[in-house]
């Protein structure tokens, strides 16, 4: 067991700095199930009820988080998980409309997700997180290209809006990457991420 922990941190530390196996890092994050991804506006979504052909919905959700619904009208679904969704959009449907209706939402198009990376990495830049993934704070560097060697992976300042509020949030990539028990940062889209310069 001590062993596979510290191949695993030194492939990340590995990757962090910029060595060839930096690539392929984030495409090893685990996926969350689609019932739990959480929709946002542009996501192009189908919605499908059991047996009542002539409610199939096919909407992309609007800036305000919402989709227009036959019968039901305007749900506001935006931040919601699809399992959530699926739920509001059944319980809408049986309160006036449908017995018992068997209601399933699929995303067919997500929307673009982008975060962008600046300071000391290799290749600074504005990256996108892929369909239902989640990318940690040490995979955005990875998918930079890993730390320069004038970086300070001990000062990382995450800024993003929160509650439609700016946040700046200070961590340590260094802890981070030693730590295989430390709970991983999720970058969040729009998210600004800035690698210190080290001071000598």
């Amino acid at each position: 067991m001590s062993y596979t922990v510290a191949v695993s941190v030194g492939l990340a530390c590995a990757v962090l700095w910029g060595s060839p196996a930096a690539e392929p890092a984030a495409t090893n994050s685990p996926s969350p199930s689609p019932s739990t991804y959480v929709l946002t506006p542009n996501d192009v979504i189908e919605v499908r009820v059991y047996q009542e052909d002539d409610l199939l919905t096919k909407a992309r959700i609007a800036q305000d988080g919402t989709v227009t619904i036959p019968l039901i009208g305007v749900v506001q679904i935006g931040g919601k998980t699809v399992e959530e969704a699926t739920r509001l959009i059944r319980d809408l449907f049986d309160k006036d409309y449908l017995v018992n209706p068997q209601v399933t939402i699929t995303v067919l198009e997500y929307a673009k997700r982008r975060f962008t990376v600046l300071g000391q990495v290799q290749k600074p830049g504005t990256y996108e997180i892929p369909g239902e993934e989640k990318v940690t704070l040490l995979q955005a560097i990875a998918m930079a290209g890993g730390y320069t060697r004038l970086a300070n992976p001990s000062r990382i300042t995450v800024s993003r809006t929160v509650g439609g509020q700016k946040a700046t949030l200070v961590l340590d990539g260094k802890a981070l990457a030693l730590d295989p028990s430390a709970k991983p940062f999720l970058v969040m889209p729009d998210d600004v991420i800035t690698v210190a310069e080290r001071i000598f």
